[in-house]
């Protein structure tokens, strides 16, 4: 792997579970950097959610082993529970207690002293916004709601990591957005091991992505990387809509220019498919001042991670 486990905050090697005849996970090989939010990213019974029970010690894995930090999380350890925070995709909770009660009772868990455990309440219901709603019962909180003290409880101790488990699937826009603004105030401060099959989601807060597919891991890159992996030679140039239109004479000069290998023309909109990118970045401009064109639009278009995604798990 080419890493200690003290530079990574989660690590996964030749990580693997079969029920039966079934490969829910297939062999997984992961490094994780510390304080980044990572996008765990795949379809409906890709693995993710194998993959979160196997890094909490929920389940054991037939091959290999994971860590988070420097703690082995397969090899049955009792207090490797401290080193991570962990949100299921389903939580539970006592619904007669008041969510106050609730972080308290969790805090209890963890062998903390009655100050620390109000010290950590207190900033718990602050960090996720339920200070006005803390002598309310759990049981009438919306989903948003319940998703946030799921969170404040799974960093009630202090966690070095955090699991999410699709904390926003069941969730209205609303309650999706309380959610992701909260976890992209997590950067730098926790790692975010967070899947989602939602790619608005994991486009929005991820600075890292990796992508499964059937079991198996297909990619991982950095958000930038890989919109820029599956770049299209595309430029898109749009004219303002109360100046002239292209004219034939600009739209015939691109035409002739060796380096263009396409262009279509739709209302004030050009697109051109090139041969060389960085030859048409440097003589692109020169054209558009030569022709006088006013320009309100000048893009090089890349794929949506939802086109990637689609692509590599097709």
């Amino acid at each position: 792997m080419g890493i200690t486990n003290a530079k990574a905050a989660i690590r996964c090697h030749n990580l693997s579970r079969r029920y039966g005849q079934v490969e829910a996970l297939k062999p997984l090989d992961l490094t994780v950097v510390p304080g980044s939010i990572f996008g765990f990213l795949g379809r409906n019974g890709a693995g993710k959610t194998t993959t979160m029970r196997l890094l909490a010690g929920l389940a054991r894995p037939t091959s290999g082993t994971a860590w988070i930090g420097d703690t082995e999380m397969t090899a049955g350890n009792g207090a490797a529970r401290a080193q991570f925070g962990y949100l299921p995709q389903e939580p539970a909770f006592y619904n007669w207690m008041t969510p106050r009660d609730y972080l308290d009772y969790v805090a209890a868990m963890f062998l903390m002293t009655a100050e620390r455990r109000r010290q950590r309440v207190e900033e718990m219901l602050d960090l996720v916004g339920l200070q006005e709603a803390d002598r309310r019962t759990i049981g009438g909180f919306s989903g948003g709601m319940k998703q946030r003290l799921g969170i404040a409880q799974a960093l009630i101790h202090e966690p070095p990591v955090l699991l999410l488990d699709e904390p926003t699937s069941a969730l209205d826009p609303a309650g999706r957005y309380e959610i992701l603004r909260l976890i992209e105030g997590l950067r730098g401060r926790v790692t975010v091991f967070f899947s989602s099959h939602i790619l608005g989601d994991v486009e929005r807060v991820c600075d890292t992505i990796g992508i499964i597919h059937e079991g198996q891991l297909v990619t991982v890159a950095t958000r930038d990387e890989l919109l820029a992996q599956y770049a299209t030679n595309l430029l898109l140039l749009e004219a303002a809509r109360d100046c002239l239109p292209f004219s034939e004479t600009f739209t015939a000069d691109l035409t002739a220019q060796p380096w263009v290998a396409g262009l279509t023309l739709e209302d004030n909109q050009v697109r051109l498919m090139v041969h060389d990118t960085a030859v048409a970045r440097q003589a692109i401009l020169p054209l558009v001042v030569k022709h006088e064109v006013i320009l309100t639009r000048y893009e090089w278009v890349r794929p949506s991670l939802e086109e990637i995604f689609l692509n590599i798990s097709a």
